[in-house]
């Protein structure tokens, strides 16, 4: 029962933090970005969404109906201009950017998009917070691909080199680079900057194009067999509430610092235990989901990475940020999501189940 108080304290707490601060999520349209937003709508947060429109006919930001609970604007964040206006309209407290093109394969077909997006997008975000006139504190979201991969077995620390072998990778690493100037640069305690690398989150309510689960659960609800690309490929697989509330960790950490702490890079992903293969993935899935998985491994496939995985020390140091979920309670998470929907459940009375669940579990 103490430890049930204790988390229950926690997370007033939490809440009283975002109550009432005026934060601006980019890419809020997205899958991650509408979980994020519905957390800080149920912390009492005034929030601002900037992107896209979404790409599906089917997404979470319509099952959530966020557009008519959250103010928001339809824009590119390559048009400096008019998200420089944006910006200077709302004038956030904090800012979440999670807006970019965040697949690899897409990354082959039109790099120049990827890079102009990743890496110009972010130059223009961090311009239009440089010319705010009052302090702003921007957590600059990329990934646990930033890092060299040099296909081994140790889990990348922050400190290790950036690279990229495929555009999406370099885009973001380049992402780390600017934000890493910007911070060095034009950094203050007016402008706050740090960046968080998570691994690949799955959960429920996404529907990209070339995204495993999505892939997975398209093929289960089609009674196909689902298609693996790249079986023996290992991944840090987390549940997206995991490394959504590393960023708010972050962010308020940050926010409220007195000093240049935290500006800098974290890594947010699963315990060592929890970094599985694509094999192993599916064949959970398919345990709460019956179904047959069929290799489908191409060698003249464009380069995807074989091993990533992501030390959190630094988080857990620093933040005192930790994983909740653990991988099978992810995949129970995640399956049951889509599983309800596809019965009739509301979406959005499940996705805040999910968000108190793992609030409780803290």
């Amino acid at each position: 029962m103490a430890i049930r108080q204790c988390a229950l304290e926690d997370l007033v707490t939490t809440m009283g933090f975002w109550q009432g601060k005026k934060v601006l999520i980019t890419g809020h349209t997205g899958f991650k970005g509408a979980w994020l937003s519905e957390m800080l709508i149920g912390r009492g947060a005034q929030l601002h969404g900037i992107a896209l429109p979404p790409e599906q006919d089917e997404s979470l930001f319509q099952k959530l109906q966020l557009a008519t609970r959250m103010s928001g604007t339809f824009l590119d964040i390559r048009d400096a201009d008019a998200l420089a206006r944006d910006v200077q309209s709302f004038a956030p407290d904090i800012v979440l950017h999670l807006a970019a093109q965040a697949l690899v394969r897409r990354s082959y077909r039109d790099p120049a998009e990827t890079f102009a997006t990743n890496v110009m997008g972010t130059v223009h975000l961090l311009e239009s917070l440089r010319q705010l006139e009052k302090p702003v504190t921007a957590v600059i979201v990329t990934t646990d691909k930033v890092y060299e991969n040099s296909e081994w077995v140790h889990a990348y620390r922050e400190n290790d080199p950036l690279g990229g072998h495929d555009p999406y990778s370099a885009s973001k690493a380049a992402t780390e680079l600017v934000t890493s100037s910007w911070r060095r640069s034009f950094g203050s305690p007016r402008l706050k900057i740090a960046s968080a690398r998570a691994g690949n989150v799955i959960g429920g309510g996404d529907w990209s194009e070339d995204r495993l689960v999505p892939d997975i659960i398209r093929a289960l609800k089609a009674e196909k067999a689902i298609e693996i690309r790249n079986p023996a490929s290992i991944r840090p697989w987390q549940h997206v509430l995991d490394p959504l509330d590393g960023y708010l960790t972050l962010a308020e950490k940050l926010h409220e610092a007195a000093s240049n702490a935290f500006q800098s890079g974290y890594n947010f992903g699963p315990e060592p235990a929890d970094i599985h293969s694509v094999q192993t993935l599916a064949e959970a899935v398919i345990r709460h989901w019956p179904g047959q998985w069929s290799d489908v491994s191409d060698p003249s496939a464009v380069h995807e990475a074989g091993r990533l995985s992501l030390s959190i020390d630094k988080a857990r140091s620093e933040l005192g940020w930790a994983p909740v979920w653990c991988f099978e309670e992810t995949i129970a998470r995640t399956i049951d999501w889509y599983r309800q929907v596809e019965l009739g459940a509301d979406p959005l009375q499940l996705t805040r189940d999910q968000i108190a669940a793992f609030e409780a579990a803290k």
